[in-house]
């Protein structure tokens, strides 16, 4: 079967706040994994439970250590799902714990949540539903709803389950045509299957049998879980465990990534917005959260709320990704958007300003993806949606590349005046070759050229020419001097030494045959323009077939000129080789 549609949502709180009671209370599941945590009575890893809620609806929930020692794990749990549940005893209120995890949700961009005061039968929870939801209001979750709540009585649980029910309806749906990227929170071994890995699909989908990219190498996935039971495909949004095929526990780590192949680009460097100019100084190497995995990072401010990051190792990273960045000496986090994950070099004085600058006029998001375009000018299309771009109007697709609006009618403005500049500098060249087009235009791939040649231009021969490229006056007085003897003689090739005496030297003759202003038919033999016709009209005066003798009589010319003008015949179909090395006319 295939997976319907499932909610998750991850718990945040303080330890001892019972998170995990309550996630038991309102799924019937144990979500601690280890004995240890049970027997010391806090979360130190993360937990799952699920369940069905009054409307049919199904949720899985993420429940995350609340211990400070624990926010690595915390991170991994909450860093893929798209709402959160905040966690606060009503016997003790607002803690530091708290206060963390509140900045870590907030930090994360996380907009959907809602309230849970437990413990509501020990103490009176008015006090701190409206503390704790006026703190709230000043993050990105602004107004969140409030539930008072006994896990041990019971109380407070129906009341839960129809609030989370109206959290969930509000969620955003999830992009399910998009590329898979399931960062990896869990990877353990299961007797008879083998290798299984867990973690939130937040777009996509997955089935049996599809082959995801994993580093550098393609991994192949046997079995797809969900809510403890097999299934055809699993649709985002997903808690999933994917039996893998072909790779071992000991190469898996948390933070690693399953991805759809060539669908993201890994990077170690990215250009990130900051939600607001810190007060103080950036720490130097802070340490980067994104989806499940922890990268340690050095900071390059950049002006403003725009720092340059380069990470320690390179993750699968796209414009619009929200990152966390945390200071391990004093835990404040900062959230962060991802801007660009191919940026520039900064190399001149003041790069570093000027980028800045850049970045904070284009458009937030994936709106940007014109100005990021002209930017790059030409870039693969496939590369461009890797970086996550969407391909922004106007812009003009040709093979596999993608130009920004407007650049094919800039270059092929250029183009003239290239052309005409290296006719000066090599007057018997018809025009440029093509790679030299390329380079001046500064094209990535020859192909592109043919995309900004105009008339009067035109490609020939590897060549961008002018339709009408003319020959140098000099070099056109001496061909129209051997055109005229040929008018009179058609086949009457003159000899090598006659074409010199007349200044036509090979490079002179080369360029009056690309001109077509003569024709070459051998080493040495030139023709005027039209021959092949009256070859062909004085042939047909012959009785069929006739040979080359024949011909050469009927052409009255030399064997020096009869026998490759035959071949250049046969070779444009005019004339057709019989087994005896006779002719006639096709």
């Amino acid at each position: 079967m295939v997976t319907e549609h499932m909610d998750v949502i991850a718990t945040a709180g303080h330890v001892d706040h019972g998170k995990s009671t309550l996630v038991r209370a309102l799924t019937g599941m144990e979500p601690d994994r280890w004995e240890e945590e049970r027997r010391r009575g806090l979360t130190i890893d993360l937990g799952f439970a699920w369940t069905t809620l009054p409307s049919g609806r199904r949720l899985a929930v993420v429940d995350v250590p609340g211990h400070e020692r624990f926010v690595g794990n915390m991170l991994a749990g909450v860093g893929s799902v798209p709402a959160a549940l905040v966690v606060v005893a009503a016997d003790d209120g607002w803690s530091a714990q708290t206060a963390e995890h509140v900045a870590v949700l907030d930090a994360l961009g996380v907009r959907h949540a809602l309230l849970a005061v437990t413990k509501a039968d020990l103490a009176d929870p008015a006090p701190v539903l409206d503390e704790v939801r006026a703190r709230l209001a000043k993050t990105a979750m602004g107004e969140v709803p409030g539930v008072a709540v006994s896990a041990p009585t019971g109380a407070g649980v129906p009341e839960l389950a129809a609030a989370l029910e109206r959290l969930l309806a509000g969620l955003p749906a999830p992009d399910v045509a998009a590329p898979v990227r399931l960062w990896i929170d869990r990877a353990f071994t299961i007797r008879g299957a083998g290798t299984v890995v867990t973690g939130t699909l937040a777009a996509g989908s997955v089935a049996p049998g599809d082959r995801l990219r994993l580093g550098e190498r393609d991994v192949v996935v046997r079995g797809v879980h969900a809510l403890g039971e097999p299934v055809e495909r699993a649709v985002a949004t997903a808690r999933v465990a994917l039996n893998l095929r072909g790779i071992a526990v000991e190469e898996l780590s948390r933070g690693d990534a399953l991805l759809t192949p060539g669908a993201f680009r890994r990077t170690q460097v990215v250009d990130v917005t900051l939600d607001a100019v810190p007060e103080d100084r950036l720490p130097a190497e802070p340490v980067v959260h994104v989806g499940s995995a922890t990268v340690a990072a050095r900071v390059r401010p950049l002006d403003g709320a725009a720092v340059r990051l380069r990470l320690a190792a390179a993750l699968p990273l796209r414009v619009g990704d929200r990152l966390l960045l945390r200071d391990p000496g004093t835990r404040r986090v900062l959230g962060a958007d991802v801007r660009d994950v191919d940026p520039p070099e900064l190399r001149r004085r003041g790069a570093a300003r000027q980028r800045a600058a850049d970045l904070a006029a284009q458009p937030p998001g994936t709106a940007g993806a014109a100005d990021d375009l002209v930017r790059r000018r030409v870039v693969r299309a496939a590369d461009f949606a890797a970086m996550g771009w969407p391909v922004p109007a106007g812009a003009v697709r040709i093979g596999p590349w993608l130009l920004a609006e407007g650049l094919p009618d800039e270059l092929a403005a250029r183009l003239p005046a290239l052309v005409a500049a290296h006719r000066e500098r090599h007057p018997l060249e018809p025009g440029p070759p093509v790679e030299v087009v390329r380079r001046a235009l500064d094209l990535p791939d020859a192909e592109l050229v043919s995309a900004v040649v105009r008339p009067p231009l035109a490609l020939r021969d590897g060549r961008v020419v002018a339709a009408a490229a003319d020959l140098p006056p000099s070099v056109q007085r001496a061909v129209d001097a051997i055109r005229a003897r040929l008018a009179a003689d058609p086949f009457a090739a003159p000899e090598a030494g006659d074409l010199a005496a007349a200044g036509l030297g090979p490079r002179e003759l080369a360029a009056a045959a690309r001109t077509g202003s003569l024709v070459r038919i051998a080493e040495g033999v030139y023709l005027g323009p039209g021959v092949d016709a009256v070859a062909r009209e004085r042939l047909a005066g012959l009785p069929a077939p006739f040979t080359v003798s024949q011909a050469r009589q009927a052409w009255g010319t030399s064997r020096r000129v009869a026998v490759p003008l035959m071949e250049w015949l046969d070779a444009r179909g005019v004339t057709v080789r019989l087994p005896d090395s006779s002719r006639r006319l096709r």
